[in-house]
């Protein structure tokens, strides 16, 4: 092939592959590493495999293939053909293949695969000939029908489901396998009559033309709505498409002695380093995954061939050394012969990457730095996920109505819907939901996003409901048979236990156990451990999350801070990493019993003098709660930030609330009325709040900033170490930092001379205006720190209210033809637009202060992708809500990998 010519396909077998592995982004996953398998030896079916490019240019040029593409599909075909000594759909010496589809990233399930192509009368004449078993010719046929007709023509799937039970039905028949020869032949007339009724001519038998509508439909799967919903849920982007995998059959329908199968070479739930996997026998490999047999787990093969078994053994051994972790696979057994058809590296839960990645560095398979670059920092907050209180199970004295497979970890209660559609509707409301189903399909993908659990009554442990659940890692239990679900009348029974939709219950994902029954669900191991109710050497869990944040507290750069408000969160944050409080948010600390009316106090106040008054009752309190947080906190830093929202917030804004108020304050219902019409406006994120609160009304500012140090003090007297930051929020104009900086520093000082004693402390600000980022070298020239509130600076950068922004911002973000926004900048930070002014800020800021203290506190500070850049602008911390304190930790250590 001349060198202007783009080579397109790549031939794999007989040992030797024109691709490698290093080839995922061309090949895909799949191509690349069939091509990997046959060069290190292993029995892979000869086959071809048609590049993304390929792939890339079909869906940028209105479904048309790139030139020379047919031809060198047709030359790859012949030499495929004279390999395997058959040809494509031949009457006498027929060859059939596989055309399965593969993208660079894994995504189960998603897109297009067809089998037996090349079926017709005439090469399953010649099958059953060859092959001297009819019945295995006459099934592959009809198997090839079913998906052709489904997969590449878009002859509805329940259609042909529904033709076959009629003749299995007819002949008293329960399973697929029941059928003989003349059933078969009776099923193929009534898809060749359903295939007519709905396409308008013959199902197709020239091989050719079969051959290049499959690849045709595979190619057109790569733009399918659940393999687009399946990479914006895995945030999965930049690939050029799919690849397309033509690969000689091999059977697993064949007898007996024939089968397939699905495995893992680690358990893809716990991480357990132990061969998990399982098969059918007398079957094709959509059989496994569809869930309509329930398998066989992959140790019962050794008895019924225990040769294969220990080939299977061996090659797992083999490539989990060759690829250094964990992987899927997927084989077929042709009358006793082992063929691999794929490998990949193994979708898993959160709970078996931990316990895999680690047990693979003490074994030194892999480096640490592997291992933390490995793991998913988005899926690790499902670590710390609720399960099923045992407690409640038995205060209830609730039994399980039955049990299936513990397919995905995790506990889950909910109210009961089945379809995906409804669960979808129920939870946009704010329902907690779970998706109950005979199995699902792809087209469940929505349902199964918005679900707190997913349960099937079919299916096994690598069925489809299986996989994507622990993708997601939300609990899921398959296979549970004693349940009968009937879609029509919205119910499930088992035996005389019957649910309807809408009804409470919950699945246990760690054990496969099913209850009718709302059961309350608790803190996960990690969490008890932490809270002292288990002990760590009883939590294998534990023990492995200690050693792999090890790892990560030694490649990470960046200091993780968490936003706590109280002590009970202070305490979990530093239990889980946390080196200190980047936010702490006062008025967080104004709600409940006295606390709000003496709040109502200082808002209704008509002078200075009773607005003091007010604070006065305030100020223990604020002192108080500052004392746990410090003590917790143990030596480890607090920016505290002063006095934020708009008064009109604490203050009712019903007739039955005024009326309970003004009891309560011994004023009348009108005079509330009149105050909160007077601190009406019609912008509050844009009005009287933050600094300005403190600019107006300083005695606020006074009271909050005294509660803080005598806090400071009194915890200092009692032996610990405390490093208060005091935050002036919403600061626009160094004048107005300066102006609410000297009124602190008086407080601060008044408190010195009182108690006798000083402490060490610092003054900053939160950047969460724009000017204020733009300016920021003259804030600095005062400012001990920025503290950068992504939140609004978000809002006042982009011009979205964080409220309202919902309505349009899917679109702006999900929408292909329009996606404004990658992400959602209220999830990840707006690189190019607020994360500019971060970036400005932090020079300006370093330009006239070099010692300035840099950190982000906005919801932004948990997501990894924003870490990233803030490890790039150079940062020095994070800040986030307790429980994505180890999150921030993993990610801040893979942006150093990254760099």
């Amino acid at each position: 092939m001349s060198k202007d010519v783009t080579k397109y396909v790549y031939f794999f077998g007989e040992g030797k592959a024109e691709g490698s592995a290093s080839m995922k982004d061309l090949l895909g996953g799949k191509g690349a590493n069939l091509a990997d398998m046959t060069s290190i030896g292993l029995p892979v079916p000869p086959g071809f495999t048609i590049s993304t490019e390929a792939c890339a240019y079909y869906s940028a040029n209105d479904s048309t293939y790139p030139e020379g593409l047919r031809e060198e599909v047709l030359k790859h075909l012949d030499h495929l053909e004279k390999v395997m000594g058959a040809k494509l759909g031949d009457s006498e010496n027929p060859l059939l293949v596989s055309v399965r589809s593969g993208a660079a990233q894994s995504m189960p399930g998603m897109m297009d695969t067809v089998l037996n192509l090349g079926m017709n009368p005439d090469s399953a004449k010649a099958l059953a000939k060859k092959t001297n078993n009819e019945r295995f010719a006459w099934d592959s046929y009809r198997r090839f029908m079913q998906m052709f007709g489904d997969v590449v023509m878009g002859v509805p799937h329940h259609e042909f489901e529904e033709a076959l039970q009629s003749v299995k039905t007819e002949r008293n028949c329960e399973f697929d396998t029941d059928l003989d020869v003349e059933d078969m032949k009776e099923v193929i007339d009534r898809y060749r009559a359903l295939y007519k009724r709905y396409i308008g001519e013959d199902f197709p038998t020239d091989p050719i033309d079969q051959l290049f509508k499959a690849i045709n439909a595979v190619f057109g799967s790569w733009n399918n709505d659940r393999a687009i919903r399946y990479r914006q849920m895995n945030d999965i982007r930049g690939l050029l498409g799919t690849a397309v995998n033509v690969q000689s059959m091999v059977f697993g329908n064949m007898g007996a002695t024939s089968g397939t199968g699905v495995a893992f070479t680690r358990d893809p739930s716990t991480g357990e380093d132990k061969f998990y996997g399982e098969y059918l026998m007398n079957a094709q490999g959509e059989d496994v995954v569809a869930g309509i047999r329930t398998p066989q787990t992959i140790d019962t093969l050794k008895s019924v061939n225990e040769k294969v078994y220990q080939q299977l053994v061996d090659i797992r051994d083999l490539l989990e050394k060759h690829y250094k972790d964990m992987q899927d696979i997927e084989f077929t057994i042709q009358e006793g012969t082992l063929y691999m058809l794929q490998t990949r590296n193994g979708k898993r839960t959160i709970f078996s990457w931990l316990r895999s990645q680690v047990e693979m560095v003490e074994s030194g398979l892999i480096s640490k730095e592997t291992a933390v670059g490995r793991v998913p920092a988005g899926e690790f907050n499902k670590l710390f996920a609720p399960v099923l209180d045992s407690d409640d199970i038995d205060k209830q004295g609730v039994q399980e109505v039955t049990k299936g497979l513990n397919a995905s970890p995790g506990g889950a209660c909910g109210q009961v819907y089945f379809s995906a559609e409804k669960a979808e509707e129920m939870a946009a409301l704010g329902k907690d939901v779970i998706l109950a189903r005979v199995e699902t399909s792809p087209e469940d993908i929505g349902g199964m996003a918005v679900a707190k659990g997913v349960i099937t009554t079919r299916g096994g442990m690598t069925s489809h409901a299986a996989v994507v659940a622990r993708g997601m890692g939300c609990p899921c239990v398959s296979g549970a048979g004693d349940i009968s679900i009937n879609y029509k009348d919205g119910s499930m029974k088992v035996g005389d236990k019957v649910v309807r939709e809408g009804d409470f219950i919950s699945i246990d994902g760690f054990t496969g156990q099913v209850y009718f029954a709302h059961i309350q669900v608790k803190p996960s191991e990690i969490v008890q451990v932490l809270n002292g109710e288990m002990k760590s050497d009883e939590s294998l869990l534990f023990q492995n999350y200690n050693k792999f944040m090890g790892y990560v507290d030694e490649i990470r750069k960046l200091r993780v801070r968490t936003n706590a408000d109280t002590p009970a969160d202070t305490h979990m944050a530093v239990q889980l990493g946390a080196e200190g409080i980047g936010l702490c948010r006062t008025e967080h600390m104004f709600f409940g019993g006295q606390r709000i009316i003496s709040v109502r106090k200082m808002i209704l106040a008509n002078n200075k003098v009773e607005r003091e008054k007010a604070l006065a009752e305030l100020l223990p309190m604020q002192r108080q709660d500052f004392e746990e947080i410090f003590t917790e906190l143990n030596g480890l830093p607090a920016t505290v930030r002063l006095l934020d929202p708009p008064l009109h917030e604490f203050l009712p804004n019903d007739h039955t609330s005024r009326h309970e108020m003004a009891l309560q304050l011994g004023i009348s219902v009108e005079e509330i009325a009149q105050k909160t019409t007077q601190l009406h406006e019609f912008n509050p994120m844009l009005g009287f709040r933050g600094c300005r609160l403190a600019i107006v009304y300083p005695e606020i500012l006074h009271m909050q900033v005294r509660a803080i140090i005598e806090a400071a003090l009194n915890v200092s007297e009692k032996g610990t170490e405390v490093h208060p930051e005091i935050m002036i929020p919403l600061v626009g104009h160094y004048k107005e930092f300066e102006y609410t900086k000297k009124h602190a520093i008086e407080t601060i000082e008044k408190v010195f001379a009182e108690r006798g004693k000083k402490i060490a402390y610092k003054i900053g600000t939160m950047i969460e205006v724009p000017r204020a980022a733009i300016t920021a070298d003259e804030i600095a020239k005062s400012a001990e720190f920025f503290s950068f509130g992504t939140n609004d600076l978000t809002q006042m950068t982009c011009g979205f209210s964080r409220d309202d922004a919902a309505s349009f911002l899917g679109p702006y973000v999900n929408d292909t033809d329009k996606q404004f926004y990658e992400y959602d900048p209220f999830a990840t930070i707006d690189i190019d637009g607020v994360g500019k002014l971060v970036k400005i800020a932090s020079e300006l800021g370093r330009s006239v202060n070099p010692k300035i203290k840099l950190g982000i506190c906005g919801e932004h500070g948990g997501d990894p992708k924003t870490i990233d850049f803030c490890q790039k602008v150079g940062l020095d911390y994070v800040s986030c809500s307790p429980f994505r304190v180890p999150v921030a930790r993993l990610a801040a250590a893979q942006a150093v990998l990254k760099k």
